[in-house]
């Protein structure tokens, strides 16, 4: 099998291709054909050595999507099962999914219900199940308010996308004028501007999913609601303390976070429920192969497009 291996951290040249012989399953781990899977930015922070917990060599990436290739010895799994995975420490801790097939500990593998193609199902694990679970923290409930701030990344998308069905009215930010509009077509009820860390507007809003980070907290803050909820999910300013906090900002709201680590089955059956009853998708800019991943991490990087890069292993 074909794996892209990181020997050292350093710019996109440093992921080679290298033939391995495919894994076997253990007693509590099960081989997983990985069909596809989705490029993060996080993933060229850890290739460049921004990961102090990743040792290499390592194959790198946090979820994939494909189907059982063999059961462990303990597992409830079949073969040919479509599965996805996320992470468990998967591209971190253990080879992860740049590579066509990975050992897998059960309690990682998710078993899905889902008729599309691989490519398209890629879109769904970490983007979906963060935007998820962060609803869920928020606990709303149909007609409230919700602010995504930073709707043009794909888990801001999936977000806005979730909040419809659940019927709250929702309103997502970006930076770029020209994104606004793509913002009211990918769903969203409002859009609006977010300039230095400062919304361009008075309203407020009964839950805020924050994915700027610490630098637009206390903003955020202050656009909630009597009893709105602010989740904090993300860090795209790259900042992890918040400087000069007044905690009495909070007085009558709350802040919470949510850390998709904790994968649950139920809310992962319940997410494709709502996907597939209602066919939620998000952009997909560009489809790479495995050995085109230099190119998949450049554009990662470069690109202003919104939406998911997704590597196809077939």
């Amino acid at each position: 099998m074909r794996a892209v291996v990181i020997d050292k951290p350093g710019d996109s040249s440093v992921m080679k291709i290298v033939e391995r012989p495919i894994p076997d399953a253990t007693k509590h781990q099960s081989v997983m054909r990985i069909h596809a899977f989705g490029v993060h930015r996080y993933e060229v922070l850890t290739r460049e050595g921004g990961s102090p917990s990743v040792k290499f060599p390592r194959v790198i990436g946090v979820e994939a999507v494909g189907e059982i290739a063999q059961v462990s010895e303990d597992s409830k799994l079949k073969v040919g099962q479509k599965v996805i995975t996320m992470m468990g420490g998967f591209g971190r801790e253990v080879d992860g999914s740049y590579q066509e097939y990975a050992l897998v500990d059960d309690k990682n593998l998710y078993p899905v219900k889902f008729d599309g193609d691989w490519v398209t199902l890629a879109e769904y694990p970490e983007n979906f199940y963060t935007a998820f679970g962060t609803l869920k923290s928020l606990n709303l409930k149909k007609g409230q308010s919700l602010l995504v701030r930073g709707g043009t990344t794909a888990v801001g998308l999936a977000a806005i996308q979730l909040a419809k069905v659940m019927g709250l009215k929702v309103t997502a930010t970006t930076r770029r004028e020209n994104m606004l509009q793509p913002l009211l077509d990918n769903g969203a009820d409002d859009s609006i501007i977010d300039a230095d860390n400062k919304l361009q507007t008075e309203k407020t809003y009964d839950g805020i999913i924050d994915m700027v980070g610490t630098v637009s907290l206390t903003n955020s803050i202050a656009h909630l609601s009597d009893n709105g909820t602010v989740s904090l999910i993300g860090l795209l300013a790259g900042e992890w303390i918040v400087k000069n906090f007044n905690p009495f900002t909070l007085a009558g709201k709350y802040l919470t976070c949510f850390d998709s680590t904790d994968v649950r089955q139920d809310w992962v059956d319940e997410m494709f429920e709502m996907i597939s009853q209602n066919d939620l998708k998000i952009p997909i800019p560009r489809v790479f192969k495995l050995n085109e991943i230099g190119k998949a991490h450049d554009y990662v990087m470069e690109s202003r497009d919104m939406g998911q890069v997704i590597v196809d292993n077939d």
